[in-house]
């Protein structure tokens, strides 16, 4: 695997743990078809919504921050994959939402920055 490839599978297993201590439960990670992917997608209990969560991991920002990476494109896979989604699940009757969960790893640790309804 690639060092990429590793930080962000390691971002992703970090974001799980954080939802979890925030009263999300995991219902399926790495969601894949054919319009693309989603890296988690998760039930907020208290609001009884289902999330869908898009994890970027960075490890410095050169490249800028890492909700920057989910650009036009990206967003549009986004909603083309959450559309097949709840189409495969049959879940129109509940209520969804897409958020960002922003990694930095950091010399002493990470910091982890949830962006609720980003579109």
């Amino acid at each position: 695997m690639y060092f990429r490839q590793e930080i962000g599978k390691w971002g992703e297993n970090l974001a799980c743990q954080y939802l979890e201590s925030n009263n999300y439960k995991i219902i399926e990670r790495n969601f894949f078809c054919r319009q693309g992917e989603i890296d988690i997608i998760a039930k907020d209990v208290a609001k009884k919504e289902i999330v869908f969560v898009e994890v970027k991991t960075r490890s410095n920002l050169r490249y800028g921050n890492p909700a920057e990476a989910v650009n036009e494109s990206k967003r549009r896979h986004i909603r083309q994959v959450v559309n097949y989604y709840i189409y495969r699940k049959q879940i129109y009757h509940l209520a969804i939402r897409i958020d960002v969960i922003e990694i930095y790893i950091q010399k002493y640790g990470c910091k982890i920055n949830h962006m609720k309804q980003i579109l």
